[in-house]
């Protein structure tokens, strides 16, 4: 039976704060191994975020890391490429930590710029 939607109630928070933070829809979708939460970006690239090995998990674990991967998808039929891999026991921070590494690898497309000026979490990142 398919636990999308109990993962969604049990996960709305995380929901909000991903969809906050990219300003696009967060989805909690079947990946094969488990349920994790999505976000699509442009150019078939995608974020998944999940609390635990094979996935989101029941009982949290006050212990358990957040994990945040960026995937870049492919049209071929292979495997697709992970660009970047955080982990913390914030959802939030793990989000900052994958995106701060993926633009420093200069993996991150220009043309997302003007569409990702995500809002920052870091309260040191203020506006002037």
């Amino acid at each position: 039976m398919p636990r999308t939607q109990e993962h969604a109630e049990r996960y709305r928070d995380a929901l909000t704060a991903l969809a906050a933070a990219t300003q696009r829809p967060a989805n909690v979708v079947n990946t094969g191994a488990g349920y994790a939460i999505r976000v699509d970006f442009e150019y078939n690239r995608y974020l998944l975020a999940s609390n635990g090995t094979d996935g989101l998990v029941d009982q949290t674990d006050a212990a358990a890391l957040w994990k945040v991967s960026l995937h870049q998808g492919t049209a071929d039929g292979t495997a697709d490429e992970v660009l970047a891999i955080a982990e913390h026991s914030w959802l939030v921070d793990a989000f900052d930590i994958a995106f701060a590494d993926i633009r420093a690898s200069g993996k991150w497309q220009a043309a997302d710029a003007s569409f990702d000026e995500f809002n920052p979490t870091n309260d040191d990142q203020t506006a002037s």
